[in-house]
C-alpha cells in the first residue's frame, strides 16, 4: 500500500492520565513519548491505585476534568498544570490546596503525582460483567513503558482517519471522533477506509525525518470510548455496533480482542508537527 499520502493531522497530549488534554500543532517527541504526556496522575489514597475513567463506576465524571499545561513544557522542566473541573472552577497543580480541592470534586480522598507507586495498578469496569464477581478488574499500567509512568501500556499511541471512517461507515448513527480514543498522534490517510494500521504492527514509522517509532501492538479497547466526554455523548453502541468487528491478535495479551489504534515504542526522537509525512517500513 502506498504510504505516501499518510500526513500527521492532529497531536495530542493528556497532562494528567485520564483527563481531556491538548490538542497541538506540533511537539516534540521523547523517549516517554509526546513531551509531557501523561506526566501526573492521581492516586485514590484509599486503595493505592491509578485514578482511571476505565472504572466510571467509581470516578462518574472524570473524562470532564481537563488538564493543560499554564506554558509549552520543555524537557527537563516541565510547568505546572491547569486543572479545570467539570463546573468550571480551575486549580493550578502547585496549588498547595490541589489535593484537598480534587478530592472534594471528587468525592474521595485522592493526591496527584508525578511518579507512579511500585507496581502501579488500575481499575477496569467491564459491563458485559455488571453484577458479577469480575466486572473490575485490577490492570498493570505501563507494560511497555518506563517504570514510574501514568501509560496505559506503550509511550505513544496512534490511530488513523481511515479507521474512523471504517467505523462511522459500520455505525453512522454514532460519533467517532479521534478524541474519544485518546490518540497521541491521529494520522491523515485521505479517503482511505478500513482498519489500516492493523498491518503496522512490527513495522517501523518515520515521521519527519528524524522521529522513528516501533509498532509493538494494536490498541485493545475497553469502555472508556464509549463514555460521555465533553459534548461527546455516551454510546454503548461504540463499543458493540463499531469497535467490535475489528478483533485482532494483540501481541502482549496473547490472544485476540476488539482493538482500534495501534502501539508504539520510540526508537528516535525529534519533532513533529501538523502536517508532516509518515513512512512505514518493514
Amino acid at each position: 500500500m502506498d504510504h505516501s499520502a499518510f500526513k500527521v493531522a492532529t497531536i495530542w497530549r493528556y497532562p494528567i492520565k485520564s483527563m481531556m488534554g491538548e490538542e497541538l500543532n506540533a511537539s516534540a517527541i521523547t523517549a516517554l513519548g509526546v513531551l509531557g504526556d501523561r506526566a501526573f496522575a492521581l492516586i485514590d489514597s484509599e486503595t493505592g491505585k491509578v485514578v482511571s475513567a476505565k472504572n466510571p463506576q467509581k470516578w462518574p465524571d472524570f473524562f470532564f476534568y481537563r488538564a493543560a499545561y499554564t506554558a509549552p513544557p520543555e524537557e527537563k522542566s516541565l510547568p505546572p498544570v491547569w486543572i479545570t473541573l467539570p463546573n468550571g472552577k480551575t486549580v493550578r497543580s502547585d496549588d498547595p490546596n490541589r489535593d484537598r480541592e480534587l478530592s472534594v470534586a471528587l468525592k474521595r480522598d485522592v493526591r496527584m503525582q508525578s511518579s507512579a507507586p511500585e507496581k502501579p495498578e488500575l481499575e477496569q469496569y467491564w459491563p458485559e460483567y455488571a453484577g458479577q464477581t469480575n466486572e473490575v478488574s485490577q490492570e498493570a499500567v505501563a507494560g511497555d513503558a518506563p517504570s514510574g509512568t501514568f501509560f496505559d501500556y506503550a509511550t505513544v499511541h496512534l490511530i488513523t482517519t481511515a479507521s474512523l471512517n471504517k467505523l462511522n461507515s459500520l455505525y453512522p448513527e454514532g460519533r467517532f471522533e479521534a478524541r474519544r480514543f485518546r490518540p497521541n498522534i491521529v494520522v491523515d490517510t485521505g479517503n482511505l477506509e478500513g482498519f489500516t494500521e492493523n498491518d503496522w504492527v512490527g513495522k517501523t514509522i518515520e515521521i519527519g525525518g528524524s522521529v522513528r517509532l516501533q509498532v509493538t501492538d494494536p490498541c485493545p479497547r475497553c469502555i472508556m470510548p464509549t463514555l460521555a466526554q465533553g459534548d461527546l455523548p455516551r454510546d454503548l453502541s461504540v463499543l458493540h455496533k463499531g469497535i467490535m468487528n475489528n478483533r485482532v491478535h494483540v501481541p502482549f495479551a496473547g490472544k485476540s480482542l476488539p482493538s482500534i489504534g495501534v502501539y508504539a515504542r520510540v526508537l528516535a526522537g525529534g519533532d513533529i508537527r501538523h502536517g508532516d509525512v509518515l513512512s512505514i517500513s518493514a
